[in-house]
């Protein structure tokens, strides 16, 4: 039996990485036990948006707004590389143009900030943007990372203050305090957290059955490094962005939008597309993403719907080059909870899923509101 720790984390990827590091903080000893060499799922193939402004108003957009600030911290700290870049939604229909007017009146009362700018203002800042733009709503709140590249540096970051992290390290069973490895080691802890996202299945699948968390395949794309240094700047997204987050359900005219949508693009929406643009530390730009839901996993990824990805991305961006360097799918848990579910099958041992999709903009101010439920601290 291996020594006690106050918290053994199970899942080295963003959500893990949040609650270890929040327990840390706090003063706890603690181990990572994570299955692969490093983080390789959801968490490490994604765009590397922190994305406040998809959030709808209220304890969502808090959320990711005190996971900016934990971002900015690791920043500040030279852990890894992070760069507020802020985010343009693109309208390029007189619909989508009148949700952003819609969006653009409502958010500042909500305590969200931003700016609406017509399309000849948004080319003459944002000359990475179609020319076609009939109106664009400017965030500032949004930051990019370097998912890939971020990953390790956090975990390296709480090595360095004590966190034992195994890696190849497979958990097989937990019957609380103690958690059983594939290689028939026993480590012990009065507080196990279960952060395997899509995964937890394999240890808890009657709780995964009562979750209602459904998976969800994404297919994305990264550019080769844009040449002479060129740079994206912001984030960019399109019409069809306006019609996936949450954070837009506030305009009365999106049912419409989402309707004209349905009849005009029923390809793009029957794949769950709508196409995000951000660029990382290399210069490479990422392009996605689709979204299918519930069907008999497909190893292979579909070369229609990356092309319909890249028809769409080059109706909204002027890229320098647009050379595909690589493509791959990932595979997140999305689940009913209005942020992510929860559950304590044993004493001592909690299930957090992954936030569907918005771990990067999500993980640690989830993470920094259940420590304090758990010490009794308030909400923030």
């Amino acid at each position: 039996m291996t020594a006690a720790r106050d918290v053994i984390v199970i899942g080295g990827g963003i959500v893990g990485l949040a609650f270890a590091g929040e327990a840390v903080r706090r003063g706890r000893s603690v181990t990572i036990l994570e299955r692969g060499d490093a983080a390789r799922g959801a968490s490490v193939r994604n765009f590397g948006m922190v994305w406040p402004v998809g959030q709808p108003a209220g304890e969502r957009h808090t959320l990711a707004m005190r996971s900016r600030a934990r971002w900015l911290e690791l920043r500040d700290a030279d852990v890894l590389w992070a760069a507020e870049c802020g985010s343009l939604h693109v309208a390029l229909e007189e619909d989508e143009a009148t949700v952003l007017a819609e969006f653009a009146d409502r958010a500042p009362g909500l305590g969200v900030p931003g700016e609406l700018l017509t399309g000849a203002e948004a080319a003459r800042r944002f000359p990475a943007i179609a020319p076609a733009a009939r109106a664009v709503f400017w965030s500032p709140s949004e930051l990019v990372v370097d998912s890939p590249r971020a990953l390790p540096a956090i975990a390296s970051h709480l090595a360095a203050q004590g966190v034992d992290i195994r890696f190849s390290t497979t958990v097989v069973g937990i019957d609380m305090p103690c958690v059983t490895t594939s290689c028939g080691e026993r480590l012990e802890a009065p507080l196990v957290i279960v952060c395997g996202g899509a995964d937890f299945e394999t240890l808890f699948p009657d709780v995964w059955a009562a979750s209602g968390a459904r998976r969800c395949k994404l297919q994305m794309l990264r550019t080769a490094p844009q040449p002479g240094g060129w740079r994206l700047g912001p984030h960019v997204a399109g019409g069809l962005t306006l019609a996936h987050y949450e954070g837009f359900g506030i305009c009365p005219s999106l049912p419409a939008l989402k309707a004209r949508l349905a009849a005009t693009m029923p390809h793009h929406m029957a794949a769950g597309i709508h196409v995000m643009a951000s660029q990382n530390e290399s210069g490479e730009v990422i392009l996605g993403d689709s979204h299918d839901y519930d069907t008999p996993f497909d190893p292979f990824d579909s070369g229609a719907i990356d092309d319909m990805i890249l028809e769409y991305a080059r109706r909204l961006l002027r890229l320098p080059s647009w050379s595909i360097a690589a493509r791959w799918h990932g595979v997140y848990a999305k689940s009913h909870a209005s942020i992510h579910f929860t559950a304590e099958p044993q004493p001592g041992c909690f299930v957090m899923g992954s936030p569907g999709g918005a771990g990067m903009t999500l993980s640690f101010g989830v993470a920094e509101r259940w420590w304090n439920a758990r010490d009794g601290a308030g909400c923030y």
